[in-house]
């Protein structure tokens, strides 16, 4: 099963997930398409398990990089950095997780969310957990939105990056980071940050 998820994690990668068959995966790997349906159900499991193993990795890699940090700024530069990182050494992965070719609804839709999700989770834990217990509640919808936002503007810049590598993955890290770091540094004071929205129901 190994070397099937393989093969077929390399084709997608290359030609997207609309123009690969599973006659080609059948063909790659050297096993028979029965077999092949056999072992993954249909097309659209088989590119769920290769997507696991690419979301897997890049969660792991970001969750070890931040796990020293000790601010929300430090945070949030080691992941931006850990992100273009892991874009830079595995495409093929990146490639995998954000194939624009995907169907804009169903399970595999559904799974590219759910990776999407965990990413601004890790986020916004990460940078939850920098700032004192007392203020995490009262912070945590706007970290909530920023992290979002964030994830948005570093898939887009990443697709701008591989699609003209007019910078290094490292000067697209800092680039994201030099815009967006001086406004997280002062939303995490508390004496500059009066305006913090509140959570639904909570009065004034």
């Amino acid at each position: 099963m190994e070397q099937s998820l393989a093969a077929a994690h390399t084709l997608f990668a290359e030609r997207g997930y609309a123009a690969v068959t599973m006659d080609e995966v059948a063909a790659a790997v050297g096993v028979t398409k029965p077999l092949l349906y056999n072992y993954f159900g249909n097309k659209e499991r088989l590119y769920i398990a290769c997507m696991k193993r690419a979301g897997d990795a890049l969660v792991a890699t970001i969750l070890e990089t931040v796990a020293g940090a000790t601010n929300p700024s430090e945070a949030l530069n080691d992941g931006l950095r850990a992100f273009f990182a892991f874009l830079d050494a595995d495409r093929a992965a990146w490639a995998v997780l954000f194939d624009e070719t995907l169907p804009h609804s169903g399970e595999l839709a559904d799974g590219v969310a759910a990776y999407r999700g965990r990413l601004t989770s890790l986020v916004s834990e990460s940078l939850l957990a920098q700032l004192p217990a007392k203020q995490r509640a009262a912070a945590r919808i706007e970290v909530e939105a920023l992290s979002t936002a964030l994830l948005g503007a570093a898939e887009a810049l990443a697709r701008w990056w591989l699609r003209t590598e007019a910078t290094s993955a490292q000067e697209a890290a800092e680039l994201l980071i030099a815009t967006v770091e001086p406004g997280l540094r002062l939303r995490s004071t508390p004496s500059a940050n009066p305006s913090r929205p509140k959570p639904k129901g909570e009065s004034s």
